[in-house]
């Protein structure tokens, strides 16, 4: 019954990170088609922490709110249901994502948190799925940071081909500048929530798993500072409504950063190993 409740948990766990970055894009584009994506996940979520809430009514024969684990769990179910109303009748996307961003957290905090679990062959099996998870969302986002960065490097060969009028074969080959900014954006934009889901995963596992856990750890720092570049390109890209020659160098620039964040500052850091 335990293992049964938690996979339901760790499924939950991987539509809701699909949710939050659907209404990310939804928060940032205003698209219409991810925001009714996102709610129709947000309502599979809702639908299976309240399977899980009775499942531990009837399992404890009580209302699952005594202890901090259930309290957790049941805060993080009125926050989707809230998330839900607002989505409903309110144009409230900014709420709606940064709802969703604690309700996240709060989700992971309960499912992997290995205190809850009476038995230790559970969790421990739970801390190195959160493990794999957190790696695999953080290549995720790197993979998409990467052909980001390809399609930035393409725009600024086809931006100086132009420039110095060299038409050619090589220049019929690259797409138009426009759909090579654009790409380059769309990735940006799925690969930001996706590390900020990752940090916040692998966050907790350290603070399960590792016993002198720092936040000034090389590897920790840099992935921050990933994060804050990337944002900032966003933040540029959007706000500023900036685009052209110069923001794809910031784009280079950004994945210069994430390069050295994975091969010098994770050889930097005290705890941070694959095989962790």
């Amino acid at each position: 019954m335990e293992m049964s409740l938690t996979r339901i948990n760790e499924v939950t766990i991987i539509l809701y990170a699909l949710c939050v970055l659907l209404y990310f894009i939804d928060f940032l584009n205003n698209n219409r088609k991810a925001k009714q994506a996102a709610f129709w996940l947000l309502s599979i979520v809702w639908l299976l922490q309240t399977i899980f809430l009775f499942a531990r009514m009837f399992e404890t024969g009580r209302f699952p709110v005594l202890n901090v684990f259930e309290g957790l769990y049941f805060y993080t179910w009125v926050l989707v249901t809230l998330s839900l109303a607002l989505n409903k009748f309110l144009r409230a996307e900014f709420i709606i994502f940064f709802t969703n961003v604690i309700g996240f957290i709060m989700m992971a905090l309960h499912t992997f948190a290995p205190a809850q679990y009476e038995s230790a062959a559970v969790s421990s099996k739970l801390v190195s799925e959160l493990l794999l998870i957190h790696i695999t969302m953080a290549i995720l986002s790197y993979g998409a940071f990467s052909l980001s960065f390809v399609f930035s490097i393409l725009y600024t060969i086809q931006y100086n081909l132009l420039k110095k009028k060299k038409w050619g074969k090589r220049l019929l080959r690259l797409e138009d500048l426009s759909k090579l900014d654009y790409m380059s954006y769309v990735l940006n934009v799925i690969g930001v929530p996706m590390l900020l889901l990752s940090l916040i995963l692998g966050i907790i596992w350290a603070y399960i798993k590792v016993e002198k856990f720092h936040w000034y750890d090389a590897k920790v720092l840099g992935s921050f500072m990933v994060l804050i570049t990337y944002s900032v390109y966003l933040y540029i890209r959007i706000v500023k409504e900036l685009q052209g020659k110069s923001v794809a160098l910031l784009n280079i620039a950004s994945f210069l950063v994430l390069l050295i964040n994975f091969f010098l500052f994770g050889s930097l850091s005290r705890f941070h190993f694959w095989d962790s």
